[in-house]
């Protein structure tokens, strides 16, 4: 009967500690502090050094639940990237993820040896443990810090950390490989890189279309389909680290495959996933916590913190400047990419290699990877609004979208059902923008299930759906929140239809069907506004376009990157209602497509 009592303290207390990590999280995301930070703070606090007096020291435990959260966290990355957002950013985002990483460690290590007292090897290990950003620490800071990064920063920093990770875990088995044998070559190590990697592309690429495959075909129960893409990733995850390849990467290639192609249940999906790693990381958290031991950490404080601020202050931003120099981005894009470099639970994960293995000083390498992830945590995490608004790569980060419904179709995968109430302010109802590949199908209102015909006009309080690719799901959601204020005094400035500045003079002829230069179709308007303007554009700059007026929202490092349009009257009214309603559809549909800017 012990033993069984033993097993029930262990499940309240581990229980507890959960609930305290999620409570604790209230107060973190009311004051911006880094969730990570918290869950890490209350494993050391349950610890034997702490108030919990618990004892803890089961590295293999710990490894396993890192292992599986690490592999949740990238598959839930890859199923929410769209390949669209990150084709044009790949070969940088690559290179920050390999030879970065692999410069970052490179860099580090000679700080390492010179105040930690190591040999090269050891020293090299301690760069690679803290060579990679954290997917996790990097996003969850950009989403409670109220951030919305301009595109091309944002799905750089996506698919760096969602990639790099990979390549860290084979730097660090590589090294740790090398110091417990003694020996390897430069051959050895090249042929286990491009079997990792290029095996576990293939079964990541493969599972994830035999995952589409089961999902589109396979009758599940209600319910059974989120599970069963969760466990399918820890399939693929364990069957990849078997054979010897990359199983991180193949999990996150899954998830890229499975987001870009037509499932069933994908938002029932996503939503299980979050939940799924938002629980995984906390456990992740606290039993990494539970190992740290604060007499210990003093013992390397020192050295830790040197080799901190030599990361953050010189090896990762020398890394990002070598690796970007070949692409176009402007100085403050790198500078912003640099110094969002935040270490988290992936080093402190690292790090538990050595552990697990019985390598001489392998605690040294723990205590200064929870050092170093604590310093960047504190110092880049609290910093990270301030720095994107300082350097213009934030945007005005868009209201938060409204109470929507999905409901996925039997039978087809194209189209599902998306509801939404009808807000009196939305832009929808205010204009009747709605975009051409979404169909109104039915309104509920009073209790009643009315048809669009049976509704009109649609009222405020009543409840919209409509059918709509799932892809296409967030994009419809700008229609249905109520519009921001315009800006300026002017009554007449148009301030809810504002297009991207990288829309082209072509595109907006083609719908307004004003006169355009056939040599400057292709201009962009942020192209168009640094031409015909004398200085450097500013918020409320305007300029003609024929019978249309372009008017500069929003300005993002030195360019116009939101432009408002803005119609005479005497055009509108001169307008047939028919042909107003053809140039709200396609204005409907640019609106859309600027749902990711």
């Amino acid at each position: 009967m012990a033993s069984l009592d033993s097993v029930s303290i262990a499940i309240l207390l581990g229980a507890a500690l959960v609930m305290a990590g999620i409570l604790s999280s209230l107060l973190a995301l009311r004051f911006g502090a880094p969730l990570l930070l918290v869950f890490l703070l209350v494993g050391m606090l349950a610890g034997d050094s702490g108030p919990g007096r618990l004892q803890f020291d089961d590295v293999r435990t710990t490894y396993l639940v890192g292992s599986v959260a690490l592999a949740l966290i990238l598959f839930d990355g890859g199923l929410k990237t769209r390949f669209t957002s990150i084709r044009t950013v790949l070969a940088p985002s690559m290179m920050l993820a390999t030879v970065g990483v692999l410069l970052t460690a490179l860099i580090t290590a000679p700080v390492a040896r010179y105040v930690l007292d190591l040999n090269w090897t050891e020293s090299f290990l301690v760069g690679a443990v803290v060579a990679s950003t954290d997917a996790a620490a990097v996003f969850l800071l950009v989403h409670t810090q109220g951030l919305r990064l301009r595109p091309r920063v944002g799905a750089t920093l996506e698919a760096e950390s969602g990639t790099n990770d990979p390549f860290a875990v084979f730097l660090t088995l590589m090294l740790v490989e090398f110091i417990s044998v003694g020996q390897s070559s430069a051959l050895h190590i090249a042929m286990e890189f491009i079997q990792e990697a290029v095996l576990g592309a293939i079964i990541g690429v493969i599972g994830g279309r035999l995952v589409v495959v089961a999902l589109n075909r396979v009758a599940l129960p209600q319910g059974l389909h989120a599970p069963f893409v969760t466990t399918a990733a820890l399939v693929i995850f364990g069957g990849s680290q078997m054979v010897h390849a990359s199983g991180f990467l193949a999990v996150y290639l899954a998830g890229i495959v499975i987001a870009n192609r037509p499932t069933r249940a994908h938002n029932s999906v996503v939503t299980f996933l979050d939940a799924a790693t938002w629980l995984a990381q906390i456990v992740m958290f606290v039993l990494l916590g539970l190992l740290v031991s604060p007499h210990r950490l003093l013992s390397s404080a020192g050295g830790a913190v040197a080799v901190a601020f030599a990361l953050m202050l010189v090896a990762r931003p020398l890394a990002v400047l070598i690796c970007l120099a070949p692409f176009k981005f402007n100085w403050r894009e790198k500078i912003f990419i640099a110094w969002t470099g935040l270490r988290g639970a992936v080093a402190i994960f690292l790090a538990s290699i050595p552990m697990l293995v019985g390598l001489s000083k392998a605690y040294l390498y723990f205590d200064v990877a929870f050092v170093v992830v604590i310093i960047s945590l504190l110092l880049q995490g609290w910093t990270l609004a301030p720095a994107a608004r300082r350097l213009h790569v934030a945007l005005p980060r868009a209201e938060r979208g409204p109470r929507r419904v999905e409901l996925d179709l039997p039978g087809q995968l194209e189209q599902q059902l998306v509801g939404y109430p009808v807000r009196p302010k939305s832009l929808y109802f205010r204009r009747g923008l709605i975009p051409s590949w979404s169909k109104p199908t039915l309104v509920i209102r009073n209790q009643q299930i009315l048809t669009p015909v049976e509704a009109d006009p649609v009222a405020p309080g009543d409840y919209i759906y409509l059918l709509a690719p799932p892809e296409r799901a967030d994009a419809l959601d700008r229609f249905f929140v109520d519009m921001a204020p315009s800006s300026t005094p002017d009554p007449h400035l148009l301030g809810d239809f504002m297009v991207s500045g990288e829309h082209t003079l072509g595109e907006l002829a083609e719908i307004y069907g004003v006169k355009v230069d056939e040599q400057q179709a292709k201009l962009t308007l942020a192209d168009y506004f640094d031409v015909n303007l004398d200085r450097a554009p500013k918020q409320g700059a305007e300029l003609a376009l024929d019978s249309i007026v372009l008017v500069a929202r929003n300005i993002g490092g030195g360019r116009v990157n939101v432009v408002g349009l803005r119609l005479p009257e005497e055009e509108e009214e001169a307008v047939p209602q028919t042909r107003m309603q053809a140039v709200r559809r396609k204005l409907a549909d640019i609106w859309a497509s600027v749902a990711g800017v």
